[in-house]
């Protein structure tokens, strides 16, 4: 048996479709809004380290790992640039370069 949405809508009044792919958006909003603070987290502890050269091998895999998921979130979302995105959070080529980039 397949699910048909109604052939007529009534003005205000929001069918089991509207309702689900509203409640989608709205995870993916979070999801994306979690991962991008991953990522920035990341980032600052990777800027801001002032340990020894073993610790920050250790932070620049973390900072890869959360950008790289941030970027895959985006995508999920419908975002395939991330120029953008890389330039407001200062990701720093050696982070990039781990993601594969030149």
């Amino acid at each position: 048996m397949a699910l048909r949405p109604p052939s007529q809508r009534v003005p205000g009044k929001q069918t089991g479709v509207d309702v689900l792919g509203h409640e989608l958006a709205e995870e993916m909003a979070i999801s994306l809004g979690r991962a991008g603070r991953r990522a920035e987290q990341a980032l600052v502890r990777l800027r801001e380290h002032q340990g020894t050269a073993e610790e920050r091998v250790v932070l620049l895999k973390a900072a890869a790992e959360s950008v790289h998921a941030y970027f895959i979130q985006r995508e999920l979302c419908g975002m395939r640039r991330h120029d953008e995105v890389i330039r407001h959070y200062g990701i720093p080529r050696e982070v990039l370069v781990r993601l594969g980039a030149k």
